[in-house]
């Protein structure tokens, strides 16, 4: 069995601070069968281990973002990469991707490799789709969404099959931002997906029509830079610019009423779903 998985943001270019060999060495102490790792991801290591692998036998490639390939906006760069992949697989191979918070990435050890061999999906990416099922076709009310993370474009699915479906959805973290500049405040130098707006006013307008409520933030914490040390302060949704930092403010997360007002939605809820 081989082994891909990936560990931050290395730029396309080994480096030791992101290698898989602390996770591997814990991963071979609890497992009952061998596990080793490759010392690169399609190299000469992955090929020669690969070649000489047994039945009950695992192994793991090397980070597979030490290869700017894996994240390449070009087509043909990532075919390329996914096809040594699943050279290492030799004859009758198969791919079975069990990293749920993975999948919907467009990368060549998710995207690609799944094109060129017979897929299937984990344990656990089966467990979180049946949890999803759940939460979208049989839930008690009233039933509060929780969402987070960086960026609207990863939460597209979620949010479009949810609309109509949840009673609330709280936005926060760094995608709260696109949802204000979606309502037309200005957001400073705060993370924003100018080509998600017009999606975000969307399902705003078909959640209105649905009855499903988003709740974006009324303040929010706007630092001088993103850092544990930088200087913040909290002010209004509304006023981003109007901090002491003015537009190179960079706006991080909800602030303490926020925090509060969605608290109090969240301890009145019968169901919650955070993603």
């Amino acid at each position: 069995m081989l082994v891909t998985a990936h560990l931050g943001r290395p730029k396309g270019a080994p480096d030791e601070k992101y290698s898989l060999k602390p996770a591997v060495e814990r991963l071979a102490e609890l497992a009952t069968f061998k596990v080793g790792l490759a010392a690169d991801t399609v190299g000469a290591s992955a090929k020669e281990l690969a070649a000489v692998l047994q039945d009950g036998e695992a192994l793991v490639l090397e980070n597979v973002r030490f290869d700017a390939r894996e994240t390449s906006k070009d087509d043909a760069e990532r075919g390329a990469f996914a096809d040594e992949l699943v050279a290492l697989t030799g004859d009758n191979g198969a791919f079975v991707d069990d990293a749920f918070g993975a999948v919907h990435r467009k990368h060549a050890s998710v995207y690609d490799v799944a094109t060129r061999l017979p897929s299937y999906q984990g344990d656990l990416v089966h467990t979180e789709v049946e949890v999803l099922r759940k939460l979208t076709t049989d839930t008690q009310r009233p039933y509060v969404v929780v969402l987070g993370g960086s960026k609207v474009s990863d939460k597209l699915a979620v949010i479009d099959n949810l609309i109509g479906k949840a009673d609330t959805i709280l936005v926060g973290g760094g995608m709260l931002f696109t949802f204000l500049a979606a309502a037309g405040h200005k957001v400073a130098g705060s993370l924003l997906e100018e080509d998600q707006i017009p999606v975000v006013q969307d399902y705003l307008q078909r959640a209105a029509a649905a009855g499903t409520e988003f709740v974006v933030p009324t303040d929010v914490v706007v630092a001088s830079k993103f850092a544990a040390d930088a200087e913040h302060e909290t002010v209004s949704a509304e006023a981003i610019e109007g901090s002491s930092f003015g537009a190179r403010g960079i706006g991080l997360d909800i602030g303490p009423d926020s925090a509060a007002a969605f608290a109090a939605r969240i301890k009145g809820a019968k169901t919650v779903f955070w993603n």
